[in-house]
């Protein structure tokens, strides 16, 4: 079945075949044509899958390019959907003479504003700077009767769902409505119950065809102490020698030690925040893109919506909170039947989180062990059962902290050196001691400053900056 044989316009079939794509994508032979009818619909498919182009195409071939009134928005979460999310628009939509416009928090207002002057068609953008402009006369809603929130469960669950619903609200009572994503949460299935109108659902982990991840993708995990997971990053990294990686943390305190740590082990890295400023945020992405970084660490809300073409690795140094939260990050890599790999940090204490995720998006997470400077599974270590293998961690580890830290007779021999050196009689007079004024005691900063210096080390300035302002703030009375 080509794109054709779906009711697409001539226009749009011949530009995706000069682009090189000849065969729809399983979700976009679902969704197209059900988009084409008019209906409201959920598209649920992982990243990577085709997703952009299934809602994308039907509106491109519905709205008219001559009228001078915009006709369709596309929501997204994150600047940088929405610019992948612009790119294909002006592709697709230039032999159909549809003008498209981005409306982008971080960038210029003035200069968008400026650009609304050429009467879009269609508007691509984040809800908050899409609200904003909304509420100048140099957008108005009331025309537009095709709405897409793409990342619908990020958009529903966090800060952008009173501007999509103040957004959708100014929309044309009779229009339609889709939601975008890789997963659906239950934030996104009451979006779903309040603003659509019997949609219909191509829900591929629903219908038993995906999980949300790509084939491609493997899944491994490395067991050991939290201690030495920096190590650990540091020899991955060395031997498998990744074009680039993603870091993923649980916790954005975490962030400015791995920076520090890492960058002193002489990794060139950045870090995204889930509150970066627009502009630095787009810095950091460009100098990653062009591979002046080879490691990105972020948060799940910062990384919601990348799009990395090629990324050939996903590190977790803490494992997923949830099974949506781990098909978000490991859908970063292996996209479009790329290959890519996944790999999770754990402990022994943390081996249950991973037989969840295996059991719930059906899929195995294969143990792994650095040797010799490659990836060994179990078998090629000689260890027959997962079991042993934790064992055999835990034992080297207690090991390790046994010699270190007791010497034979039960003292550390670090003790038994200063002892031995205590015992030994000197050689040398002893010197009379020098008369000194008595130093006064170096003050002992309060914990909650001790805590803050620690979070802040390879924090950027902003961060650390809004950091020591908030502390600054007296507390507000109860």
């Amino acid at each position: 079945m080509g794109f054709g044989d779906l009711g697409l316009k001539i226009e749009l079939t011949e530009r995706l075949a000069s682009a090189g794509i000849a065969e729809p994508s399983d979700v976009q032979k679902t969704a197209i044509p059900e988009l084409l009818s008019g209906k409201d619909g959920v598209i649920v498919s992982p990243t990577g899958t085709g997703k952009t182009l299934a809602y994308l195409l039907p509106i491109l071939n519905k709205i008219d390019g001559t009228r001078r009134d915009v006709q369709a928005i596309v929501l997204a979460p994150t600047q940088e959907l929405a610019m992948q999310i612009m790119r294909e628009a002006e592709k697709y939509g230039e032999p159909l003479g549809i003008r498209a416009v981005a409306l982008i928090g971080g960038a210029s207002l003035a200069r968008q504003l400026e650009r609304m002057k050429t009467k879009p068609a269609l508007v691509v953008g984040t809800p908050g700077r899409v609200r904003e402009v909304s509420q100048t006369n140099k957008l108005s809603l009331h025309a537009v009767t095709f709405v897409v929130v793409d990342e619908t469960d990020r958009v529903f669950a966090l800060g952008g769902k009173s501007d999509v619903e103040n957004l959708m609200r100014q929309c044309a009572r009779e229009r339609q409505t889709v939601f975008v994503s890789a997963t659906r949460s239950e934030a996104m299935k009451e979006a779903e119950r309040r603003w659509q109108k019997e949609p219909w659902i191509a829900d591929m982990a629903a219908e038993g065809k995906d999980n949300g991840l790509s084939p491609t993708l493997k899944h491994w995990y490395f067991l050991g102490d939290r201690r030495d997971k920096i190590e650990l990053i540091r020899k991955l990294v060395r031997h498998m020698k990744p074009s680039s990686a993603l870091l993923f943390v649980n916790d954005t305190e975490k962030i400015g030690e791995l920076l520090a740590k890492l960058r002193y082990e002489g990794f060139s890295v950045d870090a995204l925040y889930g509150d970066t400023p627009g502009r630095e945020r787009g810095e950091v992405m460009q100098r990653f893109r062009k591979g002046r970084t080879a490691l990105l660490i972020a948060t799940d809300v910062a990384a919601r919506g990348l799009d990395i073409p090629g990324l050939p690795l996903v590190i977790q140094y803490e494992p997923a909170l949830d099974a949506d939260h781990y098909v978000h990050r490991a859908g970063r890599t292996a996209r479009m039947g790329r290959e890519g790999t996944s790999i999770t940090l754990i402990t022994a204490q943390e081996r249950f989180i991973v037989d969840k995720l295996e059991k719930q998006l059906n899929i195995k997470v294969e143990p792994k062990l650095l040797a010799e400077g490659r990836v060994l599974s179990l078998e090629e270590a000689g260890v027959r059962r997962s079991k042993e293998f934790e064992r055999k961690l835990q034992g080297e580890s207690e090991r390790k902290d046994s010699r270190t830290a007791s010497a034979p007779d039960g003292g550390s021999k670090l003790s038994q050196a200063r002892g031995s050196a205590a015992a030994a009689p000197s050689r040398a007079p002893a010197a009379a001691p020098a008369k000194t004024a008595k130093q006064p005691a170096k003050p002992v900063k309060p914990k909650a400053d001790r805590q803050r210096d620690r979070k802040n080390k390879g924090a950027p300035k902003w961060l650390k900056e809004k950091r020591e302002n908030a502390s600054a703030q007296p507390n507000k009375p109860q």
